[in-house]
């Protein structure tokens, strides 16, 4: 697997760049500042861009994704439940330019398919009602919704702490423990790591 992670933009977000080293067929996840430096990054990397991924549609993680998907000609594919959150930024903040309709509307348990790699949905709502996770054979890209020893915050409109923490039970801490977290913004943990000692988890639930 080809694997490139970007810490875009003024929130410091994560955006990734990923694919198969076979098909060159590639996908970035989050593209949320800084076009011109992703895609500079994805012609270094010789990837064909099919899909764009979004974990939610926080401003800091598609702040870039009209400029990226005009020049991809990519899919972007966002959970059901968060399409609406595309038009529609929180506290009054503006995008840059108006996001791109998604072009595939994800449920939990569907397949993203890239190459030979594999993608599965995971809907993990709480830090937005339709954020989703996307898991692959080691690795989980969690977007806001997990962290190296934090969660996503839960004070935005949409938002629930304790749904958030359920998502997390449920779809994430399900996984291996030797499970890599690439979260949305942060270094990377494993799912062992944070089982063990993330203090979000170990309150009462």
């Amino acid at each position: 697997m080809i694997l490139r992670r970007l810490e875009l933009g003024a929130y410091a977000a994560n955006c990734y760049i990923i694919g198969d080293e076979t098909t060159k067929e590639g996908m970035i996840i989050d593209p949320g500042a800084e076009a011109d430096f992703i895609l500079k990054q994805v012609k270094e990397s010789g990837l064909t861009i099919k899909v764009i991924a979004l974990t939610h549609g926080h401003i800091d993680h598609i702040g870039a994704l009209g400029v990226v998907k005009k020049a991809t000609g990519a899919e972007v594919v966002i959970h059901e439940q968060e399409a609406a959150a595309l038009q529609r930024q929180p506290f009054g903040l503006e995008l840059p330019k108006p996001a791109p309709k998604p072009d595939k509307l994800a449920k939990d348990g569907d397949i993203i398919h890239l190459g030979k790699l594999e993608f599965k949905v995971l809907h993990t709502p709480g830090h937005t009602p339709g954020g989703m996770c996307l898991y692959t054979k080691g690795i989980v890209f969690s977007g806001d919704t997990l962290f190296n020893f934090s969660v996503g915050r839960a004070d935005f409109p949409g938002a629930d702490f304790d749904q958030e923490i359920e998502s997390i039970w449920q779809k994430l801490m399900t996984l291996p423990d030797e499970t890599t977290v690439l979260p949305g913004h942060g270094s990377q943990t494993t799912i062992g790591f944070e089982k063990r000692g993330n203090p979000f988890l170990h309150g009462e639930r």
